[in-house]
């Protein structure tokens, strides 16, 4: 049964006042709902498991330690997501290798990107991620998204953000993450439809006449 998001808050709120009364204990209880969004987020970035848990235990780790700076404005989880992504960032940038340039290219979305199935454009089923084939298919579609797209549609489509909440952890606009998280859907159906299409065709089986 999903909690409703009145009493969610109202619960997370006395968290926050037992954690700065020193009951520190109750910030595993806090950030329990979050530890495993803020880790495949992590993880959606950096493509590295072990990155992306240093990562989530740097950003819950940093939570800790600046929760009295936290504005009750916005929600917890906001905030939490927001030092998780930055967090991330950092660590990308420290990969010499990488140019940032092309990790993480200007706000500006216009650009000649034409999806192939644009005129077809529907979101994967969530049934049809339940399958492991399906879902290890998506998973490394989602891998050769770059790396702000992959941010949108982490936050959006696998952790359920809504669109303000989004905006807000990316530090965009609503219509620069609107404009976002379309193109990275597109391109993700994209991806995932040629990498579908990259498998063999499996030939029905066909009995052997005596």
């Amino acid at each position: 049964m999903v909690e409703p998001a009145a009493l969610k808050k109202e619960k997370e709120a006395r968290l926050i006042e037992d954690v700065l009364a020193g009951r520190h204990d109750q910030f595993h209880e806090l950030i329990a709902p979050y530890r495993r969004g803020v880790y495949l987020t992590a993880y959606d970035i950096l493509q590295v498991a072990a990155d992306a848990e240093e990562v989530a235990q740097e950003a819950f780790l940093k939570a800790f330690r600046a929760l009295r700076s936290f504005r009750r404005e916005s929600q917890f989880s906001t905030w939490l997501f927001r030092i998780a992504i930055n967090e991330a960032r950092m660590k990308l940038r420290r990969r010499r290798e990488v140019p940032l340039e092309t990790v993480f290219p200007g706000e500006d979305e216009d650009g000649d990107y034409t999806p192939l199935m644009l005129a077809d454009w529907r979101e994967i089923p969530s049934e049809a991620l339940l399958r492991e084939e399906t879902r290890r298919l998506v998973q490394e579609s989602i891998a050769e998204l770059p790396a702000n797209y992959r941010e949108v549609l982490t936050l959006r489509d696998v952790n359920g953000k809504n669109i303000a909440e989004t905006s807000e952890i990316l530090g965009i606009t609503i219509g620069n993450t609107k404009a976002r998280l379309l193109r990275a859907r597109l391109m993700l159906r994209d991806i995932f439809v040629e990498r579908t299409q990259r498998k063999p065709a499996q030939q029905p089986s066909r009995g052997v006449a005596p």
